[in-house]
């Protein structure tokens, strides 16, 4: 049976969830990490990139556990800076006049156009586990991350056939626009991929089973509804098991998700949430 592994945008607290749900879950053996596919969007493109390139997640959410009490810069958008479902939902709003191409076009534009750190800063901001990587690395295991490219609103999915380093892919896919820097690659520049959608669990069309983590499940995309979406794999012929979080993890993720001080609460949510849901989970995911 081939599984996959969807995981969804959120910025630097969605990060934090992301690791402390898979890391909660491996704890009580469901290995995501194990999926023969893990596609990812954004804060999901980050996470999905260090649990493919073989990275403890259980590791990874002591360290963000750890924060509270010394934090680590990470990337930080300029203060008043444009909030990221603020942005979603100007993408939303511009979709519904016409081609949602055009409506990433828009938004690009205005990437484009906005004052941000530069690309290297970006970059470097993940750590070292992703900036010092060699320009050619890639995951040996099935991974693959969604951005969209600034000028021509076009849906990119990088994966280890286009031969693009692991570190600008998932920066590209991370870069939230008019905080953080479209990165360029081959020549264009690309923009986060929740742009299209927060998911992009559509894309995981081929497998048996797909897991969708969605770290805000109510969200509208400019591809259609998250329903939608599930209801594409559903009628590829998937199993799907939707992930999102719970009433302790929706109080730790009701803040800006791009403000790094909540990585710690919700990291401690997500770690909760995993521990509890590996029983539902053990029998699909064997």
């Amino acid at each position: 049976m081939s599984r996959a592994l969807v995981l969804g945008g959120g910025g630097p607290v969605g990060i934090a969830w992301e690791t402390g749900l898979i890391a909660g879950l491996a704890e009580n053996g469901v290995d995501l990490a194990r999926a023969d596919h893990i596609l990812g969007t954004s804060a999901g493109a980050f996470v999905g990139s260090q649990i493919a390139m073989g990275r403890s997640a259980v590791k990874m959410a002591d360290a963000m556990l750890a924060e509270a009490e010394r934090p680590r810069p990470v990337p930080t958008p300029a203060p008043g800076g444009p909030d990221v479902l603020a942005l979603i939902g100007r993408a939303r709003e511009a979709a519904a006049r016409g081609d949602p191409a055009a409506a990433r076009r828009e938004i690009g534009a205005f990437a484009l156009a906005a004052q941000t750190i530069d690309e290297q800063s970006f970059i470097r901001g993940f750590g070292r586990a992703l900036s010092e990587l060699q320009a050619d690395v890639w995951p040996e295991r099935g991974y693959a991350c969604v951005a969209v490219d600034a000028e021509s609103g076009a849906l990119v999915v990088w994966g280890a056939e286009q031969k693009v380093g692991l570190a600008r892919a998932v920066a590209s896919s991370c870069s939230v626009p008019g905080v953080f820097p479209p990165i360029t690659i081959g020549g264009r520049r690309y923009i986060d991929g929740g742009v299209r959608s927060a998911t992009n669990a559509d894309l995981a069309v081929g497998h048996d089973l797909v897991v969708v983590v969605a770290v805000r499940t109510g969200l509208a995309e400019l591809s259609g509804s998250l329903e939608a979406e599930l209801k594409t794999l559903r009628d590829d012929g998937a199993a799907v098991e939707l992930v999102g979080p719970d009433r302790r993890s929706l109080e730790a993720l009701s803040v800006n998700l791009l403000d790094p001080a909540g990585r710690p609460a919700a990291a401690r949510a997500g770690l909760g949430q995993g521990r509890a849901l590996a029983a539902r989970l053990s029998g699909l995911w064997r």
